[in-house]
């Protein structure tokens, strides 16, 4: 197997379990309450934490990521975050779980995705869409696989919910010692150019070089915008939909846990397959391609969370879930394709980073304002409420698009020569 694949099948598994085990959580949530005796507001908690800390730390995940080897960046934080996993399963009380899955956790996962993505991008040149969206997969495996082998550990017994925590975080550990020797040692092709341009005289990027890059891109900072539109919505549709579920439909809560993601993540499969591969042929006649795809996947999927959240029938709801999934992988398919196209190659990493942090840290806030509005009205009306923020989104890319490219033929091409120089 070329290298490059061999590389994408290691980082794929490295995201399934990174995705996968974040839903140990949401699966076992209710018996980690019971066993240590909080309050639904207390174990929320740990959720928040867990997001805003990795949103925090991202940004300084991709810095570092663009200045070291991010072979090795790769590899401690799956080996940091899968710690955190199983040692989740040993906690005891509130501190405890909030120190393991939130802090140690989130500061492990934010090293993965940032140095995984440059890796995948700087191999796969005329791929690039093609094999994200295959490492986005990952995702959808590794929430639906986890999910369901979560939901079915947790029955075990009372201390059930610590069963999966345990397997999956000690699998990790060993999946981290595995890419040790699987990746490629010594210096990425990151650092063998950085090296290339310190002997012409140029310096390796500083975290206040890589913002000035980052902020003095408007298109930039509107495709994070629209990320955290996106991950506003997806936080917000993973915290609730198994308790409306639950609620709604009277699903005893595993089988409305696995439902909750099974249908969504299907359709995203399918999705981001398509949009990764029609992208990927499109790009080289059409550079705006990757923005536009993404403005598509978000607003053709805003009737769906609609009718997902209205849906007078369990059937046509989980139809509306996977509907919504299709257009949620075309948005996925050109995520970071899209900002990898218009900044410099040395600034993947970072820039990766930055976006992920500004996403991150508003998406935190979707659990707590959707319960506020679950609360005052009903939790239709809150998962509905998740659809004027993918169109949100969609308008924002929309936006960028109009900013980084002209409308005309000749205007795209020639704002594609720009990025090829700018990427050379």
């Amino acid at each position: 197997m070329h290298y490059k694949w061999r590389a994408l099948a290691l980082l794929w598994v490295a995201f399934f379990l990174q995705q996968g085990t974040r839903q140990i959580f949401s699966a076992t949530l209710s018996s980690i309450q019971g066993a240590l005796g909080v309050t639904a507001a207390q174990i929320g908690l740990v959720a928040t934490v867990f997001t805003f800390v990795y949103g925090l730390s991202v940004p300084f995940a991709g810095l570092t990521a663009d200045l070291f080897n991010r072979k090795w960046m790769v590899v401690s934080g799956v080996f940091v975050f899968c710690l955190g996993i199983f040692a989740s399963g040993f906690v005891s009380c509130l501190g405890l779980i909030l120190l393991a899955y939130g802090v140690l956790n989130g500061v492990g996962q934010s090293f993965y995705y940032p140095s995984a993505t440059s890796i995948v991008g700087e191999l796969h040149k005329e791929t690039r869409a093609t094999a994200l969206s295959i490492l986005q997969m990952g995702l959808y495996v590794g929430i639906i696989g986890c999910s369901a082998a979560s939901g079915w550990l947790a029955q075990s017994g009372a201390e059930g919910w610590r069963v999966p925590f345990k397997l999956f975080g000690g699998i990790g550990i060993l999946w981290a010692v595995v890419m040790a020797f699987g990746l490629r040692g010594g210096q990425s092709t990151a650092i063998e150019s950085n090296r290339m341009q310190s002997t012409a005289g140029e310096t390796k990027p500083s975290l206040k070089e890589a913002f000035k890059v980052f902020v003095g891109n408007p298109s930039a900072i509107l495709l994070a915008a629209g990320l955290g539109m996106m991950i506003y919505v997806d936080v917000g549709f993973k915290t609730w939909m198994p308790s409306h579920l639950a609620g709604t439909f009277g699903m005893a809560p595993g089988a409305a846990a696995l439902n909750a993601v099974l249908w969504h993540y299907l359709g995203a499969f399918v999705g981001v397959t398509l949009g990764g591969r029609i992208s990927d042929r499109l790009a080289q006649r059409r550079p705006s391609v990757r923005m536009e795809t993404n403005i598509a996947g978000l607003a053709l999927g805003v009737p769906f969370i609609v009718w997902m959240a209205y849906a007078p029938s369990l059937a046509l709801c989980c139809v509306a879930m996977a509907l919504f999934g299709v257009f949620r992988g075309v948005y996925d398919s050109n995520l970071m394709a899209s900002l990898f196209d218009i900044i410099p190659q040395r600034y993947h990493a970072s820039g990766a980073g930055i976006m992920l942090c500004i996403a991150f840290v508003f998406g935190s806030t979707s659990p707590v304002a959707l319960g506020f509005v679950k609360d005052s009205f009903s939790s239709t009306a809150a998962l509905a409420s998740l659809a004027a923020f993918y169109l949100a989104g969609a308008v924002i890319i929309a936006i960028a698009r109009a900013r980084q490219y002209r409308t005309s033929d000749q205007g795209i091409r020639t704002s594609g020569q720009q990025l090829a120089t700018l990427n050379s």
